[in-house]
């Protein structure tokens, strides 16, 4: 790669994960290394870039007026490598993916082995988050695609690929654990554990639809953790039907009285400026 582009990649890892540390594990470079970069950055144009403190880097105003730029020129050089990787026939490349975990967990080891058995030479890295999260990767072009609950931000193109049903976890000794639905009502009459991941929950959605206030003891961002509560009896819970694939805990599963589910899709930030690599994964979608 160019010096000088690999000096814009490490200034624009730095700012973005805080840390030289951090940035020189992801460009397999070493603390020192990356330090150098940006110090060579700093001496070429004649400004401070980032303040150095116990705490970790942040940006000065300069450095704030410059991170548009320097991320401009790697994406349009990421651009160029994408257009050479497809002329060599996808015999290298990289997909970057922004995932929560229940996709990850339950469909992205079907479609990467897939995919692999075609185009064995490309590389996969998997960024785990939320739904804000996700979005804003796929908008800094920090991943090429991201897994999302849909709709998501308008500026996004989208694929819709699955409704997931939003179901009631109980214990196994709950009183309603025969039952053919589960009462959306009784869901405000004991402990209620919520699983809340960012700032767009649809578990929080299905409450406000019914004018539901539930007795929250328990929020976290952990599917399993939930899991495990409901089954130490500690309370009940709702969760998407993908990730109580093949779940290890003693639990009771019940759809609800009412219709609740999830959109999923695949989000990529432009469909006409994809990588071939991106561009033939997203084929073998129907393999999760």
């Amino acid at each position: 790669m160019d010096m000088n582009i690999q000096k814009y990649l490490a200034f624009m890892k730095t700012v973005e994960l805080g840390s030289f540390t951090k940035a020189a594990e992801i460009l397999n470079y070493s603390q020192s290394g990356i330090s150098r970069m940006i110090n060579d950055l700093e001496k070429e144009w004649k400004v401070s870039l980032l303040e150095r403190g116990r705490a970790g880097v942040k940006l000065t105003s300069d450095g704030l007026k410059l991170l548009p730029y320097v991320k401009n020129v790697c994406l349009e050089y990421e651009k160029l490598q994408m257009q050479v990787d497809g002329l060599n026939g996808l015999k290298s490349g990289l997909i970057r993916i922004g995932t929560f975990s229940s996709v990850a967990t339950h469909w992205l080891p079907n479609i990467i082995k897939e995919f692999q058995k075609d185009y064995p030479a490309i590389d996969y890295e998997l960024l785990l988050g939320d739904y804000t999260e996700i979005e804003e990767w796929i908008l800094d072009g920090r991943v090429d695609c991201g897994f999302l609950r849909l709709p998501t931000h308008p500026d996004l193109d989208t694929i819709f690929l699955e409704q997931d049903k939003l179901l009631a976890v109980l214990p196994e000794d709950h009183p309603l654990a025969e039952c053919d639905k589960f009462p959306v009502q009784a869901l405000c009459k004991e402990p209620f554990m919520l699983l809340e991941k960012g700032a767009k929950a649809e578990i929080s959605e299905v409450f406000e639809r019914y004018h539901l206030e539930p007795h929250v003891h328990f929020t976290t961002w952990d599917d399993y953790a939930i899991m495990s509560m409901v089954e130490s009896g500690l309370g009940i819970s709702i969760l998407p039907q993908l990730i109580l694939k093949r779940v290890p805990y003693h639990i009771v599963v019940k759809e609800l009285d009412v219709p609740a589910y999830r959109n999923i899709g695949l989000a990529v930030r432009n469909k006409k400026t994809i990588s071939l690599a991106v561009e033939k994964f997203m084929e073998y979608l129907q393999y999760r």
